[in-house]
């Protein structure tokens, strides 16, 4: 559990409710104009919301749909250490609270991230040396994460959000948990076009680890039916109903070289990925004239 001194939470980060350790933040509507890889209106969660109910307490756990009636309830357990299932805009995913010290100067906090970090490898039946992902709210929240400064003008923002991981190389300063790829000097990042965890994100504050809701190995989920057998390990499970986007999940792309991209895993977006990338002058790794 956590052990926080509200007066010097609210001091430092005066979007903070010292009374209950969350953002201030109005919630977007469900359904909203978004620019990002995809470009245009982008109906998101809000068609296929209707099958599910106002919260179904299972066997297995509890089922809720992803509406920002239940950021609140979804932030609370993360800050908590909890691990919880969402949809994105490719693929449920498992996640949970991936910050670190950033209380560092208060010596009444104990923070837990490391254990739901761990618990989600647990879930999963995943080996440690196999990274996570964090998920942001903003692609403005990603530099204070990893490092950006020798990236185009625009180039994040004309790739999320949207259904792609970026790569990039860790902050020397990086508030992540110490647990979460140890050894790996880089980071994927997500900013998913997807209502839902973008609330959780921005409302706690902080980077979530985010990963596939399946067991290693077998195949993505699509559908809260398709991990039905792991609801149990979660707090909350959140319905965005069947996502669309097939299971091929986001494309991966490797920015931690100046002027230059590697696409790591094809995704479902590989194509509009690499047309953003060249027209912001990146060029493919391995190709000539890139920058060194």
């Amino acid at each position: 559990m956590y052990i926080l001194n509200p007066t010097k939470i609210a001091s430092r980060f005066p979007l903070l409710n010292p009374t209950r350790g969350v953002c201030k933040l109005g919630f977007p509507t469900i359904l909203q104009q978004n620019k990002g890889l995809r470009g245009g209106t982008i109906r998101k969660m809000a068609w296929s919301l209707e099958r599910c109910d106002e919260g179904i307490e299972t066997r297995s756990g509890i089922v809720r749909p992803a509406t920002e009636v239940y950021a609140d309830e979804a932030i609370e357990a993360l800050r908590a250490g909890k691990v919880i299932a969402v949809p994105t805009d490719t693929l449920y995913g498992f996640s949970c609270d991936a910050w670190y010290d950033i209380f560092f100067e208060f010596v009444d906090v104990l923070y837990i991230s490391v254990e739901a970090v761990n618990r989600i490898y647990e879930i999963k039946g995943r080996k440690h040396t196999s990274p996570l992902a964090i998920c942001v709210g903003d692609v403005s929240d990603i530099g204070r994460f990893a490092v950006t400064d020798h990236l185009p003008p625009g180039l994040l923002e004309g790739l999320l959000p949207g259904p792609v991981t970026v790569v990039l190389t860790r902050g020397e300063s990086s508030i992540l948990e110490k647990s979460l790829n140890p050894g790996l000097d880089s980071i994927g990042v997500r900013v998913p076009d997807s209502d839902f965890i973008r609330m959780i994100a921005r409302g706690s504050g902080t980077a979530l680890a985010l990963t596939s809701a399946n067991l290693s190995g077998l195949p993505s989920s699509v559908d809260i039916k398709d991990f039905k057998n792991l609801w149990e390990n979660c707090t909350f499970v959140y319905d965005g109903g069947i996502l669309p986007a097939g299971r091929a999940g986001s494309t991966v792309v490797d920015l931690t070289m100046l002027g230059k991209y590697k696409i790591l895993r094809p995704g479902s977006a590989k194509e509009e990925t690499i047309s953003i990338l060249e027209r912001h002058s990146l060029v493919e790794a391995g190709e000539p004239n890139a920058k060194s």
